[in-house]
């Protein structure tokens, strides 16, 4: 954890009650957002996302697959977050895997809508090929290089980013398999499907401090904490999962007017990364 002293709680603290910060953003403001696309060759997708000192890859892997049986008309997707143990010293151990865990799971729940899967910013519908048969298995992983606060918020972003990166190669089925057979699938070399990544949220997690709550935490800030609210808001303004961090709970109110800036500061953030997305796809055709 991030050792501080009375007088730097109390700065903190004090700062963000006046809606000054320590490094000078208001409460409901962003560090600056740096978006890396096509950063691992081998991938089907990837994204490098920087905040301030928070640096996350995400990647995007696809697999040829057979639909469960009791969703034959939809493909898998999974997502799986490492914190790697030279990022923060909290991350060696135990609790580097308890935190993997915690954010693959907060992934799961805001971006493919927990397990019913209602409200999923990915289409799982879209990645089947022949329904009950073959379908495309998504593997999203995250990795954590250096973590200052706000890892889910970056995460998200990667994920996003690194799904609008992703191409997967169009499969072409035989036509002439009976319809108990396993069909015959040819994989193409030169096509390949693009993912409308306009539905995929964002995540806005909100931080209180004292009687205030903060965009973009920082580790300091989010040692301060009392709770934290994480909560997936698509281009729509629609909500597509929640989750929360700490101890103490929040009245229903709070959580309200929670969501209520959640959906203002999304907009700004949607529209931030959507442009750091397309600047960085077209960088990546000109190398």
């Amino acid at each position: 954890m991030v050792g501080l002293s009375v007088g730097e709680k109390h700065f903190i603290q004090g700062g963000i009650a006046q809606d000054l910060r320590s490094d000078g953003r208001k409460r409901l403001t962003y560090r600056p957002i740096y978006v890396e696309t096509g950063v691992i060759p081998q991938a089907h997708g990837s994204a490098r996302v920087r905040l301030g000192a928070t640096d996350v890859i995400a990647s995007v892997k696809a697999e040829l697959g057979k639909p469960s049986a009791l969703q034959p008309d939809k493909g898998n997707i999974a997502i799986y977050v490492d914190c790697s143990p030279t990022a923060a010293p909290m991350f060696e151990g135990r609790g580097g895997e308890e935190l993997s865990t915690e954010l693959s799971v907060a992934l799961q729940r805001c971006l493919l809508g927990g397990k019913s899967g209602a409200g999923a910013g990915i289409d799982p519908t879209s990645l089947v090929v022949v329904e009950g048969k073959v379908c495309w298995d998504l593997y999203i992983d995250g990795l954590v290089i250096s973590s200052d606060g706000n890892l889910l918020d970056a995460l998200a972003a990667a994920i996003k980013a690194a799904l609008s990166n992703t191409g997967i190669p169009k499969v072409n089925v035989a036509a002439d398999a009976t319809s108990d057979e396993q069909p015959e699938v040819n994989i193409s070399d030169e096509e390949f499907l693009q993912f409308d990544t306009s539905g995929i949220p964002v995540i806005v997690t909100l931080t209180k401090v004292g009687r205030h709550y903060i965009v973009d935490a920082t580790s300091e800030e989010e040692s301060q904490m009392s709770s934290a609210v994480s909560i997936s808001v698509n281009r729509k303004g629609h909500i597509c999962g929640l989750t929360k961090r700490g101890g103490v709970g929040l009245d229903p109110s709070i959580i309200l007017d929670m969501i209520s800036v959640a959906k203002h500061v999304s907009e700004q953030l949607i529209n931030k990364l959507d442009s750091e997305i397309a600047a960085a796809e077209a960088s990546e055709e000109e190398s």
